[in-house]
């Protein structure tokens, strides 16, 4: 998105904080590492800040935006790259299977909502035949219960069914400074690989 259009005012009930640091979205793409191949379906676009940097190669990269104001700046802002889909969607809702078309297995990423997080990843854990890799941006708390070992404070049913079906990485720690507006509690950076 044009860095002098308007800002977005985030809505409290989509659960709405935007990353805005330049070098956290650096590493988020660093630790991606996209292929002009990939088939990448990124949840929760907001205004666009991974979004803008995912698409700077060939990719395919298909967006799921509930928030119809987004839609409309994402439209504005992505329409001419010839990659791009943006899905009108609750991503508790959507299938992503019907993404993974001719044996291509996606790549899902997202700062995702942190209030749908858990019954997000229990529905994509589901989908992990299709599915390459994710890569999330996810509340702290969240991310030390998908890599609890056996046993420790945080094991838990979500580390259990995350570590059944995929390898966990907690990736890196993000403060509440790197988004507008900031969140109450501190985030980390995860990969699921299937």
């Amino acid at each position: 998105m044009s860095r002098n259009a308007p800002r977005h005012h985030p809505r409290k009930r989509f659960g709405q904080n935007f990353l805005r640091d330049e070098s956290t979205i650096e590493a988020i793409v660093r630790a991606i590492a996209p292929d002009d191949s990939d088939h990448i379906v990124e949840i929760g676009p907001g205004e666009g800040a991974l979004t803008h940097a995912l698409i700077s190669g060939e990719c395919r990269l298909d967006a799921i935006e509930l928030d119809r104001d987004l839609r409309t700046r994402l439209l504005a802002a992505f329409s001419t790259y010839s990659g791009f889909t943006l899905h009108s969607a609750d991503a508790l809702d959507f299938d992503f299977a019907s993404l993974a078309t001719g044996g291509t297995r996606l790549r899902v990423v997202g700062n995702l909502p942190y209030n749908i997080s858990t019954p997000l990843i229990f529905k994509l854990l589901e989908q992990a035949p299709v599915i390459k890799d994710m890569h999330f941006m996810l509340q702290l708390e969240v991310v030390e219960r998908l890599a609890a070992s056996p046993g420790s404070k945080d094991w838990g049913r979500l580390g259990v069914m995350a570590q059944f079906r995929c390898e966990v990485e907690s990736l890196f720690e993000v403060p509440p400074e790197a988004f507008y507006p900031p969140p109450k509690v501190h985030s980390a950076v995860v990969r699921l690989t299937p």
